[in-house]
């Protein structure tokens, strides 16, 4: 029995495989099912199931469902809200959406704007502008001039490192 019984494990989800397609299902399932009692009496729940799923039928809608409901749509725009917040929400419950596109757009336009320019406006506090007397030949020489003193500096530190072992 204990042997069946771990067997049974995990069989819930091949049961309904076994039942939607046979042929896929491996045949030790197949042959499992055949002797457990268990899980043949579980396929069998599931196919009753499955059954009376395929023999029910919707109710079917009313046909006065849409005029109904245009008609309550018509009373409640028509009824006068109490405050100017149920004023507002009903506005935008019942009233057009196209109104409400171009102030979204235009809001995202300028969140947008004042977003992208305080970017800018950010990333630029890092950044030196360049000296404007000075020329791009100058600048690059001042350069090679200050690594050529680095160069020397390193090459001293290296000598008093060789002479000092």
């Amino acid at each position: 029995m204990e042997q069946m019984k771990n067997n049974c494990t995990g069989m819930e989800s091949k049961l309904a495989d076994l039942l939607l397609d046979p042929e896929s299902v491996p045949a030790k399932v197949q042959s499992h099912v055949a002797e457990c009692d268990r899980c043949r009496a579980e396929l069998e729940e599931l196919r009753a199931t499955m059954a009376l799923l395929d023999a029910w039928e919707g109710p079917e809608p009313s046909p006065y469902f849409l005029t109904r409901m245009d008609a309550r749509l018509r009373e409640e725009r028509a009824a006068a809200p109490q405050g100017w917040l149920e004023r507002l929400r009903a506005r935008f419950a019942y009233g057009p959406a196209t109104h409400v596109r171009p102030l979204a757009a235009m809001a995202l336009t300028i969140m947008l704007l004042v977003g992208g320019g305080t970017y800018l406006a950010v990333t630029d506090w890092d950044q030196m502008p360049p000296p404007q007397g000075q020329a791009a030949v100058v600048h690059d020489l001042q350069l090679l001039d200050s690594n050529a003193q680095l160069l020397d500096q390193l090459a001293s530190i290296s000598d008093t490192d060789e002479n000092g072992d």
